[in-house]
């Protein structure tokens, strides 16, 4: 019986631990999180998702702040098209977040980061190529290309230096997604280095529709395998969503995937970036406290934790200070939705919000609980303190798990005593 280390993740001259931490934003695949993966000798994700806010956050820059007080005088007005991204801003605030992880890297892993399309940031074209460019200055060894189908995505940055250089991935969840992404992509000249075929059963945004219960990760991974094979494209397959053990990920190699990507175990670990709070409920959650909903103003559905704060609150939109899934023309479906709940309850304090979220918001206050249908799981994979909580793990202890275990055995921590 094989188990993952039995298998290698050959990208360009590297080879690596076929484990790679998937990009969960803001700030929940942390620095530390990226960094732990990459001593270990696989591959680790930051995400771009706000990233001046988390920038305020890690590095107390004021951001947000400032860019607050340059619009504050539109608050009131739901015409948002004014409310526009300082590229110098974006671009620094993206190369201070990079650097920094960057700089504290060791081992032979790789840190890679997750770009979000759909943070189109009310330009979406202009903020896209910002971000993209700044990581990649700033040294970033790979780019995920994510939320959307970035058709246009490598011809923002085909004329920078290290286009040929650094990692370039794109996640899909069709045959027919990928088909599009080469077909436009095939004038620069450049193939994607992996793609992360992302199935339903994934956290957070999903690419399906409301049926993502018809669609099988397995089945999907297949199909696009043996169409790659078929063009005589060797490009590494990374399947992702629903891998909760090592076997689960083996079951995935020995069919001919080059690595998997995994993210809901490393949700509760210390080096996560979720408050411990949060997961805390991630570790209490059952199966029925689950859901796929279509509250994010993206158009995507999305899977997340029932209890979350953010399903139903009607807070007033904060696009002068966020606004990052503001479209082109400084909308956002969370404004109209909110702007119809004001008309028909004139006079209230605080009105209800079902169908559409701040996200914004909710998710740099960690009151959007995204997470992978197995998360219910979790609970499984630790030990409960006396006081009911439970056991936080190291992402070590996860990765290395994830690594070596076989015939579905998950390894529990070690106990801690709690007079200790």
């Amino acid at each position: 019986m094989k188990c993952v280390d039995d298998f290698r993740l050959r990208l360009g001259k590297h080879e690596l631990v076929p484990i790679m931490v998937g990009g969960m934003g803001v700030d929940i695949s942390a620095a530390e999180l990226s960094l732990e993966a990459a001593r270990l000798g696989g591959v680790g994700h930051i995400s771009d998702a706000m990233v001046p806010t988390v920038s305020d956050r890690r590095f107390k820059t004021k951001y947000v702040k400032d860019k607050l007080q340059q619009y504050k005088f539109n608050v009131a007005n739901s015409d948002k098209s004014v409310v526009q991204f300082n590229m110098d801003m974006l671009a620094e605030a993206t190369a201070r977040h990079v650097s920094a992880t960057m700089e504290a890297k060791r081992g032979p892993g790789l840190i890679f980061i997750n770009c979000m399309e759909k943070l189109t940031m009310n330009a979406p074209r202009e903020t896209l190529r910002v971000r993209l460019r700044a990581a990649m200055d700033a040294g970033i060894e790979g780019i995920t290309l994510a939320a959307g189908l970035h058709l246009g995505s490598f011809a923002l940055i085909e004329d920078h230096p290290r286009f040929r250089d650094v990692h370039l991935g794109i996640i899909v969840s069709s045959l027919r997604a990928l088909q599009l992404f080469l077909k436009k992509s095939a004038r620069t000249g450049r193939l994607p280095d992996y793609v992360v075929v992302e199935g339903p059963l994934a956290g957070g945004h999903l690419g399906f529709g409301m049926d993502w219960a018809e669609y099988d990760l397995a089945t999907i991974t297949n199909e696009i395998q043996a169409w790659l094979k078929a063009e005589q494209l060797e490009i590494p397959v990374i399947p992702a969503g629903g891998i909760f053990t090592g076997t689960d990920a083996v079951n995935f190699l020995e069919a001919g995937a080059a690595a998997v990507q995994v993210a809901t175990r490393f949700t509760v670990t210390h080096e996560c970036g979720l408050p411990e709070d949060v997961q805390q409920h991630y570790l209490t959650a059952e199966e029925d406290g689950i859901e796929v909903n279509q509250i994010s103003p993206t158009g995507y559905p999305m899977r997340m934790l029932k209890s979350s704060p953010a399903i139903g609150d009607g807070i007033r939109p904060n696009c002068e200070a966020y606004g990052y899934l503001l479209d082109a023309k400084g909308n956002c479906q969370y404004i109209e939705a909110y702007n119809r709940e004001v008309a028909l309850h004139p006079g209230a304090k605080r009105v209800k919000v079902m169908d559409k979220t701040c996200l914004c918001t909710h998710m740099r206050n960690f009151e959007c609980w995204t997470c992978g249908h197995y998360t219910y799981r979790l609970k499984d994979t630790t030990r409960q303190n006396e006081d009911g909580s439970y056991q936080l793990l190291t992402a070590e202890h996860v990765f290395q798990d994830y690594q070596f275990s076989k015939d579905n055995k998950i390894a529990l921590p070690e106990l801690i005593s709690s007079t200790a």
